[in-house]
């Protein structure tokens, strides 16, 4: 069992300075406040701060860090407070605590908002202080590494938050060796069959491989000494989740990947590195598109190193990595290589450029309202791969893999971006959602009066293009809605021989925007009424009193109310979350019926289209204007839609077709028959209570005989 003393010595090892004093502090502290509880192992829940600690400890970091590992979870789970940390050890091991510390006391609408908003805190309080993202990435590390003690469906959960999230954010941060660690226990819980596969398929080549790694570490070593080049050699097998990628994405099977070994050359300088590179080329063939320059073209995260592929001994591929020594510390520690942090969390000085994307998370956190769109760009930018795109000028941009002239000019400038025009790519007319690739040159053309276009959401890859277009449309939707709402409003009151313009100049209509539907101005209202989130009616109840509404209706019935009911047709049976007095109507595309899942649409001026969950016209939607809806449980109603029904063309088979809709209380409302040869296409428009009664008769119909098939048919 891991003890308290290995930890202070290895911290000791590499900082004689530490306050080991406070470190026991910490340890005491976390192991009364956790005594007590237990892990699902049914081990003491101390052995799990002591475990992310020695991790923090094997990354090298400061006193600050070591205690911030074992009171990570104090806050959480037990009665410890902030307040208690400050005052018992200092503010800044407080606020790495409250940076780790997850937001289970808050209240979200759902789990999604929860996690969204939790990586979102975490995510800023990094931006500020790097070493709250390195004891984060120390707590998932252990608990991915005791995952097997979760339940089934709850280790998948993990797992994939492991790959989608914490994986790529070491990758960022340049922590290779916690990086490689994450994604093969993540893929261990989340492909099990294949993950248990290409273990037995490597262990069982294992006696080979260690053959073939010496045998061409000892050629490597050997033409090194003979370039009179001073170098380590390291070999090493890809790991697991390595392998998997490169068989889904090459779709071949593991023994067709010949490069699964890795060779690893650890020199003095940068010039050695192109000398053992031109060594290497000279004894074995290179293969063409395979050669990288990460040291002429760095990754963000600072990694540096030369990559090479070459038919080596016996003609098997085989991959190698050509770096410094100084290269290679950085490449498997990444930002927690640097001294220079430690003194305060934050990113010195020299390397800042290197580190931009920490500042652009402050950036995007400002300008998002939306916790789960801050969540979805930040998984957007910062955990593709990069492709490096140089300006007319030669200045370099850094663009997530598969970007186009749009994102390259929304970096650039705001403006250049939003006044594009065409794009020329290495001297070349391309169309704006060309796929940039590494190396290319990118002149934007702007023109005057140009603005973003709706289209480029289609295309655009990142997180500032998405954003900039989104607030131009937001913007262009909003003005036309609040036209809209002002019409419908106006058209409304009229009714009532009142003035639209009467009621905002007198404040009454802010009035009722602030205090019914708790809106800042009369104008949001008209917004929302042109979007269809209010309706006129309710709005119309809040300005005319109920006597003079009583005296029209007895002169004429309310034509806003026939509109209404004309529309929904009586009760729907759908409930629009959070939203009273909706108007509802359901898409003809798609007909649903009461026990699909459905989804919300927020039309202008015409209230809310109910589409199926799975309908390619909500698919494609702007998911700005999607709303949650769900069926009303109390509430009856009959659903139009249409079935297909193929069959043979014999006598008596129409009659029994309609016989079975009959004896399950179904009505056809309208049929089509048509007769192709020996066969018929009968298409019958139906009234329909439930999908239980659907499937019911669809079944009903498939066992009489000569049926071919029955299909519920959508546009």
């Amino acid at each position: 069992m891991l003890k308290l003393a290995d930890i202070l010595e290895d911290v000791q090892s590499y900082d004689a300075n530490a306050d080991v004093d406070l470190i026991r502090k910490a340890y005491v502290f976390a192991s009364t406040s956790h005594e007590g509880q237990t892990r699902k192992s049914g081990e003491p829940y101390i052995t799990h701060p002591l475990a992310v600690s020695a991790i923090i400890a094997e990354m090298k970091l400061d006193t600050a860090s070591i205690c911030a590992a074992l009171l990570h979870d104090t806050v959480e789970d037990t009665s410890a407070t902030l307040e208690d940390i400050e005052v018992l050890f200092n503010e800044e091991i407080a606020e790495l605590v409250d940076g780790v510390t997850k937001l289970g006391k808050l209240h979200f609408r759902n789990k999604a908002e929860r996690q969204a908003e939790s990586f979102r805190k975490m995510l800023v309080a990094m931006s500020k202080d790097i070493r709250v993202i390195l004891v984060k990435l120390a707590d998932r590390l252990h608990n991915m590494r005791t995952l097997g003690h979760m339940k089934a469906a709850k280790a998948a959960g993990i797992a994939q938050e492991t790959k989608d999230i914490y994986a790529p954010l070491a990758n960022r941060l340049g922590i290779q060796w916690v990086k490689i660690e994450l994604e093969d226990l993540a893929f261990r819980y989340l492909e099990p069959d294949a993950y248990q596969n290409i273990r037995a398929k490597v262990a069982a080549k294992k006696a080979e491989r260690e053959e073939y790694i010496s045998e061409v570490r000892d050629i490597l070593q050997a033409i090194m000494v003979e370039g009179e080049i001073e170098a380590e050699v390291f070999g090493r097998p890809k790991h697991f989740f390595s392998i998997h990628r490169k068989m889904r994405a090459q779709n071949i099977d593991y023994e067709q990947v010949y490069d699964a070994i890795a060779f690893r050359i650890l020199v003095d300088d940068i010039g050695e590195c192109y000398n053992a590179l031109g060594v290497i080329h000279t004894r074995w063939r290179p293969i063409p598109g395979r050669f990288k320059d990460y040291i002429a073209l760095p990754k963000p995260n600072r990694y540096q190193s030369l990559h090479t592929a070459v038919l080596g001994p016996r003609t098997q591929r085989m991959e190698v990595q050509i770096r410094t020594r100084e290269m290679h510390h950085i490449a498997e520690n990444g930002i927690a290589a640097h001294w220079k942090y430690k003194e305060s969390g934050k990113v010195g000085a020299d390397d800042e450029q290197k580190f931009a994307w920490l500042r652009q998370l402050l950036e995007w956190q400002r300008e998002l309202d939306d916790p789960t769109d801050f969540f979805d760009i930040v998984k957007l930018d910062l955990f593709n791969a990069e492709v490096y795109v140089f300006t007319p000028n030669g200045d370099l941009k850094v663009l997530p893999k598969g970007s186009t002239p749009v994102d390259f000019a929304y970096t650039v400038h705001s403006e250049v971006g939003s006044t594009t025009a065409g794009a020329l790519v290495n001297h070349n007319m391309v169309p704006l959602d060309y796929t940039l690739r590494s190396g290319d040159t990118c002149e934007i053309i702007t023109r005057k009066g140009q603005k973003p276009n709706v289209d480029w959401l289609r295309f655009v890859r990142t997180a500032r293009a998405r954003s900039k277009i989104r607030q131009y449309v937001r913007a262009q939707e909003r003005d036309r809605s609040k036209q809209i709402g002002r019409e419908v409003l106006e058209k409304a009151l009229r009714r009532y021989k009142r003035s639209l313009n009467k009621e905002i100049k007198t404040k009454r209509l802010e009035k009722i925007a602030n205090e019914h539907y708790r809106l800042k101005s009369a104008e949001e209202l008209c917004v929302l009424v042109g979007y269809g989130k209010i309706t006129a009616e309710s709005v119309v109840n809040q300005v005319v009193p109920e006597e003079d509404r009583e005296k029209a209706q007895s002169r004429k019935e309310n034509p806003v109310t026939r509109m209404v009911q004309r529309i929904v047709g009586g009760k729907t049976g759908i409930v629009v979350d959070g939203i009273d007095d909706m108007v509802v109507r359901f898409s003809k595309c798609c007909n649903p019926v009461r026990g699909d899942n459905v989804t919300g649409f927020m039309t202008r001026g015409r209230g809310v289209a109910i589409h199926t969950a799975d309908c390619r016209h909500i698919q494609d939607a702007d998911p700005d204007r999607r709303i949650e809806v769900h069926w009303d449980t109390k509430t009856k109603s009959n659903h139009s839609i249409n079935l297909c029904v193929v069959s043979a063309n014999t006598p008596g088979l129409l009659a029994s077709i309609s016989q079975s809709f009959h004896d399950y209380g179904i009505n056809i409302t309208e049929a089509s028959c048509k007769t192709e040869a020996n066969r018929a296409v009968n298409t019958f428009q139906v009234l329909v209570e439930n999908t239980d009664q659907l499937r019911t008769v669809m079944r009903s119909i498939e066992r009489i005989k000569g049926v071919h098939s029955v299909e519920r048919v959508r546009s």
